[in-house]
């Protein structure tokens, strides 16, 4: 994968999170704010989730309450390098953690 291809499949990422954030019909509300390359995701108690990509390395990271998380794309999706589940299911775990409300993307 080069620059270009990571940069649009990481684009597509973040903007499928705002999409699905968006989407949500459940109580929680969370903002969320893109600057450059990290996204922040903060919730009603104070906690927050960042998403940000490593050029360099073609990841995506995802820091949580409970831990951070490096993604490697692997068509169709990003899966973690050290646990194997893909981006959206951590993604969801983190979001019903902090939010006090079952989420799934």
């Amino acid at each position: 994968m080069n620059d270009s291809e990571f940069h649009q499949l990481a684009d597509q990422l973040l903007l499928a999170v705002e999409e699905r954030l968006d989407a949500h019909e459940g109580d929680a509300d969370i903002d969320y704010e893109t600057h450059g390359s990290v996204m922040t995701l903060s919730f009603d108690n104070g906690t927050k989730i960042v998403i940000n990509r490593q050029e360099p390395l073609h990841q995506v990271w995802l820091a949580t309450k409970t831990g951070g998380y490096h993604f490697s794309y692997q068509s169709p999706i990003w899966v973690c390098d050290r646990t194997g589940s893909d981006f959206w299911h951590l993604l969801a775990e983190a979001c019903s953690l902090q939010s006090g409300e079952k989420f799934s993307f």
